[in-house]
């Protein structure tokens, strides 16, 4: 049975899960202790991810990784339907940010989000390395956003 924990404490124990999604963990506690945690569990451990509030009712999914055994059986797009209902109240604009990936792209349109705006170069100006989904390096941040009724 799916069951999804707010983590308040020692969020950094997830730090392995966290860096499948954001491999540099210096960007990663540039917004771990400020946001909101949330696991995903079928059993075990499958899904972590992190919310920030961006103001005036607009959060942002800073962070979601699925555990690489578990990928595209739900859980990520579960544990988004969570969010999405978590925050109804509170929230109009819900926004993620990833790099120009067609699967993950594709991932997040299966979830509802649609193409909100782009920040060129983001990934090669706050990485130290190089990064690469899907063969294809990062440049530009992608913005998508989900309005919420």
């Amino acid at each position: 049975m799916l069951q999804v924990k707010e983590v308040t404490r020692n969020k950094k124990q997830y730090l392995e899960l966290l860096l499948l999604a954001d491999e540099q963990e210096s960007m990663v506690d540039r917004y771990l202790e400020r946001g909101d945690m949330f696991a995903l569990y079928d059993g075990d451990l499958k899904s972590i991810c992190v919310v920030t509030n961006e103001g005036n009712g607009i959060y942002e999914i800073k962070s979601i990784a699925t555990y690489p055994q578990y990928q595209k059986q739900g859980y990520g797009k579960a544990l988004i339907e969570y969010l999405f209902e978590h925050y109804r109240e509170q929230c109009h604009t819900m926004l993620v940010g990833t790099g120009e990936s067609p699967l993950t792209l594709t991932f997040y349109g299966q979830c509802g989000f649609t193409y909100s705006h782009r920040i060129k170069n983001f990934f090669t100006d706050h990485y130290d390395h190089p990064m690469f989904e899907d063969g294809k390096q990062l440049v530009d941040m992608i913005y998508l956003k989900k309005q919420l009724p």
